[in-house]
């Protein structure tokens, strides 16, 4: 079993890579443990934001549109759809740096954005309560919501068959039995558990808790062709939302990095105090949302880097092997733009770029990138 490349880990990131690798003629083997998307993954749950702001950032402004187009692709070609163009909404304050940089960005990169008003948000989409007399909407009505497990399992299944070969199975028996010009490791959580010595310091894997609550019947304020999903600059909770996307109910999460967490180990169950946090959260923030039913929930891990910039980099001391990772819990939406661009590096088509170099990561936490 002689294969061009072999990638090990078959979530957002792995998925692509091995697809775009394909696409270059290259023949790929593609393994997980688990499967793609599967709940220990942080590929898994049903649904992520997709958004182009990202304050001065605007190297991740195009790969999030250049990825946005991609999905929608896949959807497609396969007939499915992976996208739901509900809008994204930047609840900000005229006082916040990145909230005008933000819109600097987007305004530089041509991309479709409106600045509206706190009367606006509120006319526009009746369910929000701002209680902020200074806050004002950044609205990216081309954003939206990708359904992430799904599509992720699409996108094996497209590369599979256009050649990939898939298989599950473990770490530890994959590189013994086959051999690979080259090994790319994109493991998410399990990064820094494999490559320890190297990452120990540049990975942080941190515990993350998502809610899923039950909406007032009847209540179509919270659907998404009223409800865009949102991300709050004017709190430090920095929480962030879901409409009621397949009648799952409101999403709701907090973009804090939590304590540490082994993917192998870790306790995945949330807190009834961080529970009470989040409908508490709701009631305030939300009409309607004074009692709500908790009906779901999920602890994922981020994996961290420094200052939340991805790993995209050989190892430093075996040339056949790369490392890709550090989602840092806003990865999920770029999973294609990574594919073509790590397939491309690998092979020698383009340059690296210094910002996913493992050099480029400092030992301490020092997040710069949202």
């Amino acid at each position: 079993m002689t294969y061009d490349f072999a990638v090990i880990g078959a979530g957002v990131f792995g998925a692509w890579t091995a697809w775009h690798l394909r696409q270059l003629g290259h023949s790929v083997l593609l393994a997980d443990a688990w499967g793609p998307g599967n709940s220990r993954s942080s590929s898994g749950d049903e649904t992520r934001i997709t958004r182009l702001g990202y304050g001065r950032d605007s190297i991740y402004t195009r790969m999030a549109r250049q990825s946005l187009t991609q999905w929608k692709a896949l959807g497609e070609r396969s007939g499915q759809q992976f996208f739901l163009p509900t809008g994204a909404l930047w609840i900000a304050r005229h006082s916040n740096l990145y909230s005008r940089a933000t819109e600097d960005t987007l305004r530089a990169e041509d991309a479709p954005f409106e600045a509206i008003s706190m009367g606006d948000i509120e006319r526009r989409f009746p369910a929000f309560k701002i209680p902020y007399r200074d806050t004002y909407g950044i609205y990216e009505p081309e954003s939206g919501v990708l359904m992430a497990r799904r599509a992720v399992a699409a996108v094996v299944d497209e590369a599979v068959r256009a050649g990939v070969e898939y298989v599950r199975a473990s770490i530890e028996p994959v590189a013994p039995k086959v051999s690979a010009g080259a090994y790319l490791y994109a493991c998410g959580p399990w990064l820094p558990k494999l490559f320890d010595r190297i990452l120990e310091h540049r990975i942080f894997v941190t515990r993350q808790e998502v809610f899923y609550f039950a909406l007032p019947a009847g209540d179509d304020r919270f659907s998404p062709a009223r409800m865009p999903v949102w991300l709050d600059f004017t709190d430090d909770r920095t929480p962030y939302g879901f409409p009621d996307i397949e009648t799952r109910g409101i999403k709701i999460a907090f973009d804090r990095h939590g304590p540490r967490f082994d993917p192998d180990t870790g306790d995945r169950r949330v807190t009834m105090r961080s529970v009470d946090a989040a409908r508490a959260f709701l009631a305030e923030r939300f009409y309607g949302l004074d009692s709500v039913t908790l009906t779901e929930t999920r602890v994922c891990q981020y994996s961290n880097s420094p200052n939340g910039d991805f790993l995209i980099d050989r190892h430093p001391t075996r040339d056949n092997v790369w490392l890709i990772g550090c989602g840092s819990g806003h990865g999920f939406k770029h999973g294609p733009a990574i594919g073509e661009y790590t397939a491309q590096v690998a092979t020698g088509r383009r340059e690296p770029e210094p910002r996913f170099s493992l050099a480029s990561k400092p030992n301490m936490p020092r997040r710069t990138v949202y």
